[in-house]
């Protein structure tokens, strides 16, 4: 099937007629080509004990047809201590490149069965690999590290976004080389319990300000987003609001932001990439997960909720929710549309 249009929140298939499985997902652009990579979870079945099957790559000129690369960081199959198990939480590729060198750097987010979130970190003379573990299940800054982001400055500093988990977002400087932080960092957006910890920040600049779009914490269930916006990489931020003031439904439109991209032959094209985890959930079931982790995070007695418990957890059949951003004022809007095409854009 060749495509010539996006379609927020429809199947998408590559270039063979397979789901393209890129999830949690980053674009770079290389040369004229386009390459989007993420979480494979094609065998992420209920019961498989599966988490993740590598990460994969794809590769693209228009951003419509997407060419399978391959896993460009394969599963370790035989060492259930590898960070890199199929059966290990593998979240969020973020890659970067060394223009110093002409490394890629890979970041990972890992989550053991103890709850303990760290960071992996990962080299590579090509993008697409072979990878090389150089920090294995590291806390950086001594703390558990959970959703993030990582920003490279024009002048080539780089840094590190990243959920400390359930308190707080923090911004970390990264060493010169990309594979760890400097010790230097700010803390924001304090938050007392999930929900409404922020998480999955997304960063991106424009006209020489920094905006984050972040997400609460409810787990694969969506909820509603907040955008904020500051003047340097480190703040301080303020917040706009939610990004998504046409959906009713408080839910980012049933998905989850993970990175904005910047067309770079289109003179104000961003494109928020979101996944929609779980399409079978219906929003008005989604809209009550955040009251739910409220409860459940406060120590007070939880009501069961029969819906949301019966809930099946399927990420091999998650599908993609990418939207323009519209500026309004300064403030980001991502507004729905059943079909949008790049070339509508100057």
């Amino acid at each position: 099937m060749t495509y010539s249009s996006i379609r927020p929140g429809q199947i998408w298939l590559d270039t063979n007629g397979n789901r393209i499985h890129a999830h949690g997902g980053s674009i770079l652009h290389l040369d004229g080509t386009f390459y989007w990579y993420g979480e494979n979870k094609e065998r992420s079945k209920p019961g498989s004990g599966i988490w993740h099957w590598g990460i994969r790559c794809y590769s693209s000129t228009d951003l419509y047809n997407w060419t399978d690369e391959g896993l460009i960081i394969p599963p370790v199959e035989d060492d259930p201590a590898s960070p890199l198990h199929p059966a290990r939480f593998v979240d969020r590729p973020h890659i970067i490149r060394d223009e110093r060198t002409g490394r890629y750097v890979c970041w990972l987010k890992v989550m053991s069965e103890g709850r303990l979130q760290t960071s992996t970190v990962l080299v590579a003379d090509h993008l697409l690999g072979p990878y090389e573990i150089v920090h294995a299940e590291k806390r950086p800054l001594g703390m558990d590290t959970g959703d993030f982001d990582l920003a490279v400055a024009p002048d080539g500093k780089g840094y590190y976004y990243f959920e400390r988990v359930h308190s707080e977002l923090i911004c970390a400087d990264l060493t010169e080389d990309y594979t760890d932080v400097t010790g230097y960092y700010s803390t924001h957006f304090p938050r007392r319990q999930p929900p409404d910890v922020r998480e999955a920040p997304a960063h991106f600049t424009r006209d020489g300000l920094h905006y984050l779009f972040t997400s609460g914490t409810t787990a694969y269930f969506p909820n509603r987003s907040e955008v904020a916006v500051a003047e340097t990489f480190h703040g301080p931020w303020t917040v706009l609001g939610d990004p998504h003031p046409t959906d009713p439904t408080g839910t980012s439109f049933r998905s989850q932001i993970t990175s904005v991209f910047r067309h770079p032959g289109k003179e104000d094209l961003y494109i928020a990439l979101a996944d929609r985890w779980l399409p079978k959930v219906s929003a008005e079931l989604a809209g009550r997960a955040p009251e739910a982790f409220r409860r459940m995070f406060s120590g007070r007695p939880v009501e069961p909720d029969p819906a949301l418990d019966a809930v099946e957890i399927d990420t091999s059949v998650a599908d993609y929710v990418w939207l323009p951003v519209r500026f309004q004022g300064g403030t980001p809007i991502l507004d729905w549309h059943d079909e949008w095409r790049i070339e509508d854009y100057q």
